[in-house]
């Protein structure tokens, strides 16, 4: 088993456990079903980035809660030894750079995002904000009904309570850094 589907697996374990709360009640609360659930804890089964953000937003947690081990006071994070979350056949890829910090309240993640691949996010819980800034490439992310473009260098910030989706429709891969800041 992958350490971070293991780190997946016993995080969602320990907290169904903490609150409580069964495999059914987790189900209902995040969409989920029930024998996906039972994979993941497992380690059976290598759950997508969406699936993730599912189960998240439905016991009010932030992702890399689910994805992290535990951790000393000083870390060096080193991209090239991080296990990607990978979806759309490898072009949306999603490292779990920085993980969340209950005390701290923000996590952070570097993706890269293939030429002509596109990312939809389902809305995160309500306060929750993104904070994207953009490495290499042009970034397009359309909120809503609204797209914005933001360039290498640049950064957008926004309430992340509603759909959005990542698109890079250039002819170069996009590599962002994104730190998303759950409220107290």
């Amino acid at each position: 088993m992958d350490q971070i589907n293991e780190n997946i697996g016993n995080n969602l374990k320990r907290v169904r456990k903490e609150r409580n709360i069964s495999l059914d009640k987790t189900a209902e609360l995040t969409g989920v079903s029930k024998t996906m659930l039972g994979q993941i804890e497992r380690g059976e089964s290598n759950p997508t980035v969406t699936t993730l953000w599912k189960i998240a937003n439905g016991l009010r947690l932030s992702l890399s809660s689910l994805i992290s081990g535990d951790s000393p006071s000083v870390t060096v994070i080193k991209k090239n030894k991080l296990d990607p979350i990978i979806e759309n056949n490898g072009q949306y890829q999603v490292y779990p750079v920085v993980p969340f910090n209950a005390e701290k309240q923000f996590e952070v993640f570097a993706i890269t995002i293939e030429p002509g691949c596109e990312h939809r996010s389902e809305p995160h819980n309500p306060g929750v904000e993104e904070y994207i800034f953009v490495n290499e490439g042009t970034l397009e992310l359309a909120i809503g009904e609204k797209s914005y473009v933001v360039n290498s260098e640049d950064a957008i910030t926004f309430q992340a309570d509603r759909a959005h989706i990542y698109k890079n429709n250039g002819n170069s891969l996009v590599k962002c850094s994104v730190l998303i800041h759950y409220p107290g």
